[in-house]
């Protein structure tokens, strides 16, 4: 049996490992964790650039971290991969301000504008006696692919994949999967545009 496994199956020693990587109710590793163990297990490409001076990088060891080549993480950035893991790809831009709580990938070329707000999980609220933190999280997970990009100011919810080279409007909330090569936009974002490939041009949609 693997030490990862010995310590998932003792109840007291896994509440113990979790208690050095993270204090109690606060969703944040602690110092020795970011600097003595994070690097060593999180990939970071070549000549990317993670300004987390400005930021909140609050990565755990024990899920996936992994940033492409040649891709920006701007100022103000929130991302969180203790529920699930955070990928992403080459040349991606994260806008300032945004928030990505995994799981979450970011296919290659994909970007976000000013403060998107992208999570992976919903809290769990079946159980109308409890409160909502007291039940299990309903992770569903969130797929940007290739070359699509979301609009400043925009929500995806946990269980959307957005295709590939889809543009999602500013102010926009994603709550349904949009397809490749699409324009969405509002609140719930809706497919406005297709783009037609055999005749090259951008496809209105008229509104069902």
């Amino acid at each position: 049996m693997s030490i990862v496994s010995k310590i998932k199956s003792n109840a007291k020693v896994k509440q113990f490992v979790l208690w050095m990587i993270s204090p109690p109710r606060r969703p944040r590793p602690r110092l020795w964790v970011k600097w003595f163990v994070n690097p060593f297990v999180h990939k970071k490409g070549k000549n990317t650039v993670i300004r987390r001076r400005m930021s909140r990088i609050d990565v755990f060891p024990y899920k996936r971290f992994d940033v492409g080549n040649d891709t920006t993480i701007e100022d103000f950035t929130v991302i969180n991969n203790g529920v699930g893991d955070v990928i992403i790809g080459n040349r991606v831009r994260v806008g300032i301000g945004t928030v990505i709580i995994g799981p979450v990938t970011m296919g290659h070329g994909s970007g976000t504008g000013q403060h998107v707000f992208i999570s992976g999980f919903n809290h769990g609220y079946a159980d109308g006696n409890k409160n909502s933190s007291a039940q299990p999280l309903d992770i569903k997970g969130v797929i940007i692919e290739d070359e699509a990009h979301i609009g400043a100011n925009s929500v995806v919810t946990a269980g959307v994949t957005i295709g590939r080279r889809t543009q999602i409007g500013a102010g926009s909330v994603v709550t349904k999967n949009i397809p490749p090569f699409s324009v969405a936009v509002g609140n719930p974002a809706r497919v406005i545009k297709q783009f037609n490939h055999d005749t090259q041009q951008w496809d209105r949609i008229e509104k069902q």
